[in-house]
């Protein structure tokens, strides 16, 4: 069979989807390759992860268009047989990471959040590190919620073996980190990612707690802060003056930023841009 890939998102990041899509069509001597206007294939993938990503407006030769991703809705999964393969590295030889899920659902249900419909109110296992994990020297994660995890310390621990720079980039929770410092300590962190979405719920003795066990320095912990979904400015404020005062460097995300006010446009320049943040101390200051 002829297959032809189409990464709607754009080749910005690494869709692990598809990757696997590819290696097992490879595996059954197929030929695979992102689509064209000039082949005809016996199969397209078409796939996106993101509802904003604008389809696709050219005419692909094949009878048998397959699309998938959360993009397309959430009742779309890879059956077993694909979702189990190593993701085809080499479909993005610009990246030189090893990506994927270690595990899948999140207990926390928070309204803003597809995770709990898409993958279920519980964090589960579903693959080991050796799945995806071909030596690179950086892993980068993509689970929503690993420490809530029951093999968590399993999971942690194979990373820590692996002695390769890790990058949890969709988040740790703080509420259930405590226990796990010690073995996070032992681990090449390049990034670590928490969230400070609600402001009703004050984490500051969590962040605070973790810093002073840990010790690891600003540069690698990270903490989305999410506005434009009930927060008023002053606890947009308080969350990003906090993390900063603690030793987090704070990172602004807005929902539905189409339909965000200026000033909150205005508020995630500041912080995002960090040789803005670091240079002006408070946002009244701000004058971008």
């Amino acid at each position: 069979m002829r297959i032809g890939l189409i990464d709607v998102d754009g080749h910005n990041f690494p869709n692990v989807a598809l990757m696997k899509i590819s290696a097992y069509h490879k595996a059954h001597g197929d030929i695979v390759e992102w689509a064209n206007f000039f082949e005809h294939y016996d199969r397209v993938y078409q796939s996106k992860v993101f509802t904003f990503s604008p389809d696709i407006d050219y005419f692909v030769k094949s009878d048998d268009i397959q699309k998938g991703g959360t993009g397309y809705g959430l009742d779309n999964k890879l059956p077993p047989c694909i979702e189990s393969q190593c993701p085809d590295y080499s479909l993005y030889p610009q990246y030189s990471e090893a990506y994927g899920f270690l595990t899948r659902g999140c207990p926390r249900g928070c309204p803003f959040c597809i995770v709990a419909e898409k993958e279920g109110r519980k964090s589960v296992q579903v693959a080991d590190l050796s799945d995806f994990f071909r030596g690179q020297k950086v892993i980068k994660l993509l689970d929503p919620n690993i420490t809530a995890c029951a093999e968590r310390e399993r999971l942690f621990q194979q990373l820590i073996d692996s002695k390769a720079w890790v990058d949890f980039t969709q988040g740790l929770d703080i509420r259930l980190i405590h226990g796990m410092e010690s073995l996070i300590a032992k681990m090449k962190i390049k990034m670590l990612h928490f969230a400070w979405d609600n402001p009703k719920e004050d984490l500051r003795k969590y962040f605070k707690s973790f810093k002073t066990v840990t010790g690891i320095e600003m540069r690698k912990l990270r903490v989305y802060v999410l506005t434009n979904f009930g927060s008023s400015m002053e606890e947009n404020l308080y969350r990003i003056y906090t993390l900063r005062e603690l030793g987090y460097d704070p990172y602004v995300m807005i929902y539905e930023k189409d339909t965000a006010p200026k000033e909150i446009r205005r508020l995630q320049r500041w912080v995002n841009n960090k040789c803005i943040f670091r240079s002006c101390e408070k946002f009244e200051d701000y004058v971008g």
